[in-house]
């Protein structure tokens, strides 16, 4: 028997009424072996003493003059919900009590002499007793758990959206560094979400996490100083080393944050190439992760046809195109198929929709140079 089971019996009182003194007694006896408390009383008491006990039985006999105490008991049974009542009858009272029965009002019927039907009905009120506790203990903490997940829940939104924030801020203050690369980041997020959608990814938490991957995926720049990230002209090959720790710098960055998978997977491999040529780690085909492969696709596709000082920009027929020279080498072939089976204008007019949300450069700059804006962008890159 658990804790909980034997509270309990601990705290189930039984109430016999009878007149028969001798008769209760041996109806006392009879019960101990259930170690249950047992008292013996000669009338049935009122609702005030009853609500002292809460949790029990009350069993007495019924007669043609006791009619008048099955009247009260609908009062007791409706004020004392875990209480049951059990009848002793004779052979021919048994019909009289029918409606009480059907009611509620009467739980247990038996035979006043038949000892072997009292005693399984006093188990059967006990086990009837211990589950209507048990009910109302699980309900109980049920709404108990059910208002904490959902202050968790709230919370956890809150920290969703601050984060969120503070994602889209820092990547905006790092694409502030360079006007030939501002709105990138927002840019080739919503790319990788389309290609990531349509190669069979439905889980919007995945999905999520790609977009955040693909914002953050060049947060290792702000270790690179400024006179080799802005270099006019063409790097050293020392220069192009430091620019190359940039996936192995951020990811070092925001590990200890417990980012998911598909965030850091993109921060640390997406300049891997399909046939091993990429850094950090020279991997190749599958074993760069998918949303790795599927950003590679979609930073190349921003990248061309975005203005470079060295470059003027291409158009996307031009830029399909140079995907496409490149599937098995640079990019995996199927997230080219992939990005191949939507329409050019579709992908024009998904990079109208992301850069026509965002404030033009200058006026970002503006908004840097206020007060409040300086200090927030101050303490995130803090």
């Amino acid at each position: 028997m658990n804790n909980h089971s034997q509270n309990y019996q601990n705290n189930f009182k039984i109430i016999i009424i009878d007149s028969d003194k001798k008769f209760s007694r041996r109806l006392a006896e009879l019960f101990q072996p259930l170690k249950v408390e047992a008292a013996v009383l000669e009338k049935l008491p009122d609702v005030a003493r009853l609500n002292q006990i809460k949790n029990g039985v009350l069993l007495f006999s019924f007669s043609e003059r006791s009619i008048e105490r099955l009247q009260s008991l609908q009062e007791i049974k409706k004020s004392l919900p875990r209480l049951s009542t059990i009848i002793l009858t004779g052979t021919t009272a048994g019909n009289k009590l029918l409606p009480y029965l059907q009611q509620g009002i009467i739980d247990f019927i038996c035979p006043r002499h038949n000892f072997m039907a009292i005693y399984s009905a006093i188990k059967s009120a006990i086990s009837l007793n211990q589950l209507k506790q048990e009910n109302e203990y699980y309900l109980k903490n049920l709404a108990k758990l059910k208002m904490e997940r959902s202050q968790h829940i709230r919370k956890m939104l809150e920290l969703e959206e601050i984060y969120d924030t503070t994602v889209e801020n820092l990547m905006t203050a790092l694409d502030l560094r360079d006007v030939e690369t501002f709105g990138h980041s927002q840019t080739v997020s919503k790319y990788s979400q389309v290609l990531a959608e349509i190669l069979g990814i439905k889980n919007q938490v995945i999905l999520d996490n790609i977009r955040k991957g693909a914002l953050l995926h060049d947060i290792g720049k702000i270790a690179i100083p400024d006179s080799i990230l802005k270099k006019p002209g063409q790097l050293t090959a020392e220069e192009w080393e430091k620019i190359k720790l940039h996936p192995t710098l951020g990811y070092g960055l925001v590990k200890e944050m417990k980012l998911l998978r598909e965030v850091g997977n993109i921060i640390l491999y997406h300049h891997e190439k399909y046939d091993g040529s990429g850094y950090p780690k020279g991997l190749k085909k599958e074993e760069i992760p998918m949303e790795a492969r599927i950003f590679a696709l979609a930073d190349a596709l921003d990248a061309i046809t975005s203005h470079r000082p060295y470059r003027p920009e291409k158009d996307f027929s031009a830029a399909r195109e140079e995907i496409i020279q490149h599937a098995s080498s640079q990019f995996d072939p199927v997230v080219v198929e992939a990005f191949c089976s939507v329409d050019i204008d579709q992908w024009e007019r998904i990079r109208f929709e992301t850069t026509k949300l965002l404030p033009s450069f200058e006026d970002y700059q503006k908004l840097i140079k206020s007060k409040n804006s300086a200090n927030h962008l101050k303490n995130i890159l803090k």
